[in-house]
């Protein structure tokens, strides 16, 4: 395959599609035109991109990340094993962060998930706020950085802010990101004290979101297990563009009904998008628990039947709250496969077409009249891909950027820099533990 990668591209050959048929794929601009049998389009050698029967797939997109904290771990080397820890280790680095390395640690993370397919990206980024009694300089610390990186590679991805303002965090605080750029305002209601009522998020607050309603998700990730005290579900306004922002659901029926959330509904509404399956809510749990771990998968069977929209993100990536993760959303489908219980196709839709549509983005694809945001993986099928996940030289990303009238196709992306490199640390001593 021709290794003068990006450039603009017209024209994808000896495409291998997923029920099997080898194909051309025509694009003009940001749209796949025709799809048809391998051999009978043409095109210029120059926008013409020989995939040799590479599996063609929707391009994943990243529903649920958060690129300021991504690659932090090996700076902060934080004990591991649960939220409360955690968080606690990340409170006290983020007194510590510059504008700058905020977004080196994101750019790297970033293009770590174009190499790897992903072609939009929505992250939460932290409202600086430190219990509200930082400056507002402070706390815009992280929307400034994650700002530019957006702005930096809007021509390669879609990358798409949302504000994670706490409970303490002030008005103007949230009001100064929203100024610098940010695009939703999102909370966290299991953190905030004595809710006003059963189904409110404490991200509508304040008058700030009063008037910004159309910017506002709610997130939710409770560690406590107990049905009798889990919370209602939270509720979201969609954005301008028609877009509904997901909730995260990640405390779950891991047996039956009777152990779900008290708001699952019977039958909830085909509207509604749910956000989940990230690495973190396996790893992040309660260290000291001794039965059944308060975090795990949300019960995605019963959700998928009610006709709710389910996607699947990574979330936290090689920080305090997970030290691990490839920025790769085959490793994300790869779990939902094994801890989820889905088939690989099944998998591959959350992290794909399902998380396109509920961050509010085209549908994408090889499919005519489909957004050109795709992935050839060195695959032969979705299931081959899926459990093997193809090194990233071997997936060309073909996708439109936000130009007009404009395609390319991505390989790894070159940087001239090396940002987030882990810092050298002594071994930590294995403390014994005794066998029952």
């Amino acid at each position: 395959m021709d290794e003068s990668l990006p450039r603009p591209i017209t024209l994808l050959r000896s495409a291998l599609l997923p029920d099997g048929g080898l194909v051309d794929v025509a694009i003009t601009g940001d749209t796949v035109t025709e799809v048809a049998p391998a051999g009978t389009l043409a095109a210029s050698a120059e926008g013409t991109l020989d995939l040799e029967g590479r599996l063609l797939l929707t391009a994943p997109a990243e529903p649920h990340a958060h690129l300021d904290k991504a690659l932090s771990a090996d700076r902060i080397d934080p004990p591991l094993g649960d939220l409360g820890s955690a968080i606690a280790a990340w409170a006290a680095y983020a007194t510590t962060m510059s504008v700058d390395e905020i977004a080196d640690r994101a750019r790297t993370a970033a293009l770590a998930l174009l190499a790897a397919g992903t072609t939009a990206v929505r992250t939460h980024v932290d409202v600086l706020s430190h219990g509200g009694t930082g400056t507002v300089a402070d706390a815009v610390r992280g929307a400034r950085a994650l700002v530019q990186v957006r702005d930096e590679l809007a021509d390669l991805m879609d990358i798409e802010l949302v504000a994670l303002a706490g409970p303490l965090a002030p008005d103007e605080h949230v009001e100064a990101v929203l100024d610098l750029g940010v695009d939703l305002v999102g909370g966290a209601p299991h953190l905030a004290d004595d809710p006003p009522s059963p189904t409110s998020t404490d991200c509508w607050r304040s008058p700030t979101v009063a008037v910004s309603a159309s910017t506002c998700t709610p997130t939710r990730a409770s560690t406590d297990p107990s049905p009798s005290t889990t919370t209602p579900a939270p509720s979201a306004t969609g954005r301008a563009t028609g877009s509904t922002p997901p909730g995260t659901v990640c405390d779950s029926a891991p047996s039956d009904r009777s152990a779900s959330p008290r708001w699952w509904p019977t039958s909830p509404p085909r509207t509604s998008a749910s956000s989940r399956c990230r690495s973190r809510t396996c790893t992040c749990r309660a260290g000291s628990t001794r039965c059944r771990p308060p975090r795990g998968l949300t019960a995605i069977r019963a959700l998928l039947a009610a006709g709710v929209r389910v996607a699947a993100g990574a979330d936290n990536v090689r920080d305090p709250f997970n030290p691990v993760g490839r920025s790769d959303a085959l490793e994300t489908a790869s779990l939902l496969v094994t801890a989820g219980h889905l088939t690989p196709d099944e998998a591959y839709a959350m992290v794909s077409d399902a998380a396109r549509s509920v961050m509010g983005l085209p549908a994408a694809g090889p499919v005519v009249g489909a957004r050109a945001d795709l992935l050839a993986v060195a695959a032969t099928s979705v299931t081959d891909a899926v459990a093997n996940a193809p090194r990233r030289p071997d997936r060309p990303v073909p996708r439109t950027t936000r130009r007009p009238h404009r395609g390319a196709a991505h390989r790894r992306p070159d940087t001239n820099r090396q940002h987030g490199t882990p810092v050298r640390r002594p071994a930590r001593p294995l403390t014994p533990v005794p066998v029952p």
